[in-house]
């Protein structure tokens, strides 16, 4: 608005200062004519119908979302706040684990368990409210950062479920191969970690969905 207020101000006086001259070297006798004609007017309405056709100075659409998509919003935000402090809580109690030379048998594991089931319980609802309103606000600003933000997390809900599978049971075959399989389970749920905690601050340091 400030860009088209400038830009038919400047024509505008360009115009009075071209007319003034003329005025000068015309004479009284041809104010009439001159008057009549209109040339700011018209020189305006151009300028105006310009402005009117330039996609950069066209205003943004308003874009209404349903009251589905706001519920959606709601849960995904509500339920992210328990990301961190779940990966946070996981890390600590597998590295607890990793570093436990009796971890095939330490009782802490199934809390690690149990901790593990609740970050990909959390990752499933992300997963479903995340990729159904960025299908449904595809025209919204900021799509391409929540796209990034989207694969990311799902990336990360991957490992997460990759790493459940690969972690060491209490069977023969797993004790017996239980310090390869747990370095596996380990390694693939520190890139997890890694990758959601950057997609969680994607969206966090950059102005969330906006």
């Amino acid at each position: 608005m400030v860009t088209r207020t400038i830009r038919l101000a400047t024509t505008a006086g360009v115009l009075l200062l071209s007319l003034a001259g003329t005025t000068a070297r015309a004479g009284a006798e041809e104010i009439p004519d001159m008057l009549s004609a209109h040339p700011i007017a018209d020189a305006l309405a151009v300028e105006a119908a310009k402005l009117a056709a330039d996609p950069q100075e066209a205003r943004p659409v308003a874009i209404e979302y349903s009251d589905a998509h706001e519920t959606r919003a709601k849960i995904h935000k509500y339920t992210s706040w328990a990301t961190l402090p779940l990966m946070a809580t996981e890390f600590a109690l597998g590295q607890k684990l990793y570093d436990d030379p009796d971890s095939a048998t330490s009782s802490s594991r199934g809390v690690h368990g149990t901790i593990g089931a609740a970050l990909i319980g959390v990752f499933a609802v992300q997963s479903v409210t995340g990729a159904w309103n960025l299908f449904d606000a595809s025209s919204a600003p900021g799509h391409r950062k929540r796209l990034v933000h989207g694969l990311m997390m799902l990336g990360a809900e991957g490992g997460f479920i990759a790493a459940a599978a690969m972690a060491p049971g209490h069977g023969r075959n797993d004790l017996i191969n239980f310090d390869a399989r747990k370095s596996t389970h380990r390694n693939v749920a520190m890139v997890s970690i890694g990758v959601g905690t950057a997609g969680y601050l994607l969206m966090l340091l950059t102005g969330g969905s906006h």
